[in-house]
């Protein structure tokens, strides 16, 4: 019987099955929004990023719709090509405004953003130091780089220094990246002391604001605004997908690194531009973000609102710290194994909520992810406690 060079793949699926990590999607048939029709029920939304409401909103819609009548479907090619267009450069501006920054460049998603970026400004000689908690694209850019990884423990600023302190000097350049809201956790990165770390060892930081664009921050412009980090020398990395409710990436900084970029980073120079409509969308989501703070205020409201729910019920999640300037929209439900989480995640949709499980390889520990948005209401926050009060006993 002749080898099928295939067959890997079938035992490849039994064992993933065995494991309870199987995936399949889900069908959403409705605008997103606090509420959704999900394979033709109607569910409370606890799963999504769009966390300012913003990817239905009417404003962001008629604006695609206008960029697309004007310029089309697609930029049919790389923006070093045919697919530069003038609204490409607007919304970098606008990025770079809300920054603070001299300047910034827009990538077609946040994954080619960050493993563009991170393997353009390092390589074989360098080192990264790599939060162990970072997104699969921040450790994937750190992969493509070919600089040595050394990853230290969650949010452990004391093993960052001795790493530092211990191999620094060993290399050419030097990259600590991280997130600066954890996309799986919910906590924020300690970027004041990782900023005075890569001062004193000479390495260039890289923080990706993927869940803090447009969520932290006074002006909405992320973790590095909410810090007072504003105008320090840093890459900042972050998407259009989320809160901006359109679909992209971005790096804001100095003239001099989006230059190099431009020149350097190959999933930009060989990447079909950003559509209009994304583009026109993103744009919008930015001038709605500066101008209507309320949505934050909303945001957080709601957020004090589940927590204080929680602790209220005796929810184990309800315990602890509340001090809101160290957490996020997301809130993690730790389980004991991928089995007890897609038991709570069924619990929860035929209760009327969607909060699916995480399970591995995205996380080490399964669990609930919880995510909060401005468009929730008071009602939805509580059917979501007594929901979880329900699934728990």
């Amino acid at each position: 019987m002749p080898n099928n060079p295939y067959n890997w793949i079938d035992k490849s699926l039994s064992i993933i099955h065995k494991a309870n990590w199987y995936r399949s999607v889900k069908t959403i048939e409705s605008l997103p929004g606090a509420t959704i029709k999900l394979e033709g029920k109607k569910l409370i939304n606890f799963a999504s990023n769009d966390y300012l409401g913003l990817a239905g909103d009417p404003r962001l819609i008629e604006a695609a719709i206008q960029a697309t009548k004007e310029f089309g479907t697609g930029s049919t090619g790389s923006r070093l090509l045919t697919g530069h267009r003038e609204i490409h450069q607007e919304l970098e501006l606008e990025i770079a405004k809300l920054k603070q920054t001299e300047t910034a460049l827009v990538f077609s998603s946040g994954y080619l953003a960050n493993i563009g970026v991170i393997s353009s400004v390092v390589s074989k000689r360098d080192l990264i130091l790599s939060d162990k908690y970072n997104h699969s694209s921040l450790k994937n850019g750190a992969i493509l780089s070919g600089a040595e990884i050394l990853e230290y423990s969650h949010n452990n600023i004391e093993e960052l220094t001795n790493k530092l302190e211990q191999y620094r000097e060993k290399y050419r350049r030097s990259l600590i990246i991280t997130d600066s809201v954890f996309s799986m956790d919910g906590d924020l990165c300690k970027l004041p002391l990782l900023l005075d770390l890569a001062e004193k060892y000479n390495s260039m930081l890289l923080v990706d604001e993927a869940h803090a664009t447009g969520v932290f921050g006074i002006n909405g412009a992320g973790c590095v605004e909410h810090f007072n980090c504003t105008g320090k020398e840093l890459i900042q990395i972050g998407t259009l997908s989320k809160a901006l409710g359109s679909l992209g990436g971005y790096v804001a900084g100095s003239k001099n690194l989006i230059e190099f970029l431009r020149n350097r980073t190959p999933s930009w120079i060989y990447t079909t531009g950003l559509t209009p409509a994304d583009t026109a969308a993103a744009l919008t989501a930015i001038k709605i973000i500066k101008k209507e703070p309320e949505r934050r205020l909303k945001l957080w409201q709601n957020l004090e609102t589940l927590l204080n729910l929680l602790e209220t019920e005796n929810q184990q999640l309800g315990k602890g710290e509340k001090n809101l300037n160290e957490r996020s929209p997301i809130i993690c439900i730790p389980l004991k194994n991928a089995a007890e989480a897609l038991i709570i995640g069924e619990k929860l949709k035929q209760a009327g909520i969607f909060a699916p499980a995480i399970r591995p390889p995205t996380v080490n520990t399964s669990r609930i992810r919880i995510s909060l948005m401005a468009t929730h209401e008071t009602n939805h926050i509580q059917q979501l406690v007594a929901s979880l009060e329900g699934a728990f006993h």
